[in-house]
This record gives C-alpha cells, sequence and structure tokens, in this order.
C-alpha cells in the first residue's frame, strides 16, 4: 500500500507543477505586464485616466492611418479616373464637414468654477451654483453656431455638428477626453455676429446672473487670427435613432437648467448687478437635483 502511495504522489506532483506553470504562463501571455488583480481595488477617476491614454494613442495612430490612406489615394487617382473622382467630391465637402484646417477671426468664451465665496457660511450656498455645468458649455457652443460660426474648437479640439459635450462627475468628456475647467470655446466667423449671438442667448444672459451673483467665471474675447486644426474623428452616427412619434420624446427626461439667480443679500457677499433680469420678487433659485451632474 504504502509503496503504490508513494507511486501516486510521484505522478501528481509533476502533473501539478505542470499545471501551475501553465496558469502562470497563461496569467503573464494574458496581462501583458499589467497587473489583473487592479480592478478589483481600482476607482473611477484612474479607470478614466487610462482609457483617456488609450484614446489619445488610439487618435494618435489614426491620424496615421489617415496620411497613409490619402497617401495611397492620391498615387491611385493618377491612374485611376474613378479613384480622382471620389477624391474630388470628398474634398468638395471636407469644409462643410470640419475635415480640413480653417484659419480666420475669432471669438473665444473661457469658462471657469466660481474660487470660494468670501463670508460665506458653509452650505449657505448650493455647490452646484459654483460650478460650471454640461448646459453653459453647451450654451455658448449652440449661440456660436446660431451666430454662424464656421469653424468651433473646445479645449483645442475641433468640434463639429455631431460632436457631444458630456458630463463625466465635475469634468467634461470630448471625444473620448476628460477635461477640467476652464472650458475654452473658440469659433471662426464674423466677430459682431458670434458676440451678438452670445449677448442675445437666454441661457447666457442667466449663466451671467450666477457670474455676477457667484463670480463664476465668463470672458469673451476677439482674436484676429486663429487657425483650427481639422476632425479626425469618425463621422458615422453609432447610437442615433430617429424618434418614431411625438410621445416618445415625453418619455425623454429634460436636461436640468439654471434658474435665474436672485441676488445674494448675505453680509460680505457680492450683490447681482443692476439691470440684470432676476427672478420675480421674494422668488429664489432653486437647485438643480442633488447630485446632478455639470
Amino acid at each position: 500500500m504504502e509503496f503504490k502511495r508513494a507511486i501516486s504522489w510521484r505522478a501528481a506532483v509533476p502533473v501539478a507543477a505542470l499545471l501551475a506553470g501553465l496558469l502562470f504562463a497563461t496569467s503573464a501571455n494574458t496581462s501583458h505586464g499589467v497587473d489583473l488583480r487592479v480592478v478589483a481595488h481600482d476607482d473611477g477617476v484612474s479607470f478614466a485616466e487610462r482609457q483617456q491614454r488609450t484614446v489619445i494613442g488610439q487618435t494618435k495612430q489614426l491620424a496615421d492611418l489617415e496620411k497613409q490612406v490619402q497617401a495611397e489615394t492620391s498615387k491611385a487617382a493618377r491612374s485611376d479616373s474613378r479613384v480622382a473622382s471620389a477624391r474630388d467630391e470628398a474634398e468638395q465637402v471636407a469644409d462643410d464637414a470640419g475635415m480640413s484646417a480653417v484659419t480666420g477671426s475669432a471669438v473665444t468664451v473661457s469658462l471657469n468654477d466660481a474660487p470660494p465665496l468670501p463670508g460665506a457660511q458653509k452650505g449657505s450656498v448650493p455647490p452646484d451654483y459654483l460650478v460650471v455645468h454640461q448646459q453653459d458649455v453647451q450654451a455658448v457652443v449652440n449661440a456660436l453656431w446660431a451666430g454662424g460660426a464656421e469653424a468651433m474648437t473646445l479645449q483645442g479640439q475641433r468640434v463639429i455638428s455631431t460632436s457631444a459635450v458630456r458630463c463625466v462627475g465635475n469634468t467634461l468628456l470630448l471625444h473620448g477626453v476628460v477635461y477640467s475647467p476652464p472650458y475654452v470655446i473658440s469659433a471662426i466667423g464674423d466677430v459682431d455676429r458670434l458676440r451678438s449671438a452670445l449677448d442675445d442667448s437666454p441661457d447666457i444672459i442667466i449663466y451671467k446672473q450666477y457670474v455676477q451673483a457667484y463670480h463664476l467665471g465668463y470672458s469673451v474675447k476677439t482674436e484676429d487670427k486663429v487657425t483650427m486644426p481639422a476632425y479626425t474623428g469618425g463621422l458615422s452616427l453609432a447610437y442615433a435613432s430617429a424618434l418614431q412619434s411625438p410621445s416618445a420624446s415625453a418619455s425623454v427626461p429634460a436636461a436640468p437648467v439654471r434658474t435665474p439667480a436672485a441676488p445674494v443679500t448675505s453680509p460680505g457677499l457680492p450683490v447681482t448687478s443692476p439691470g440684470l433680469p432676476v427672478t420675480s420678487p421674494g422668488s429664489t433659485p432653486s437647485a438643480p437635483p442633488s447630485g446632478s451632474n455639470p
């Protein structure tokens, strides 16, 4: 019996060692040098940072591949009239699609969170009043498009009609890259029309009340010559779909909006400047939903 048991152990040990080695080799091949246990103790910020680095690297690869495609297209166009015709058609709509660089006079808008209010007691002002929200950035972008913007950038990235600005906590996500304030939006076009569109925007008028009352950041400047890069992202919509009936739109929750800011009357705090539209006497601004995103 002891002899048989010894033989069994001798056979089991090499098998166990072989399986352990196979497991180690599989783990090493799968991880590619990355700790596979990181998910267990990871947080959202670290995950977003890793994904952002991935997006930046893939964007560079995409730009290199696009250059190769353009070079091959030009080469093929010299001997194939069909390729030449398709290239010429694409070049005709490149400007409208944002696929080419643009230079011209521009209006640049900067939005920033408010600094700590002097003399304010903790909790006396809702935190949501003191930060730039997604709707504020969208209000500026929409006003500039309405003012006839020929090209636009946000944080230096070219944006087009299908670009989406999304809120991620207290930051903004654009084309897979996360940005913190200040948010800088520039638009090329007729600078007088662009500035007029900003001044006439109802959403920006309300935002300016918060600028006066709570010191949110807002500045507008005109630049004589700005060059904006071509848009390098995809043009296909992956998730958009048309609403089938008017009733379907009723189920879509509306984005929270700022209400007109009432003057701040607490001692030591600034008061809304005269002339800005405010709420009716006795009314106070309603805070955005608790935990709402910028």
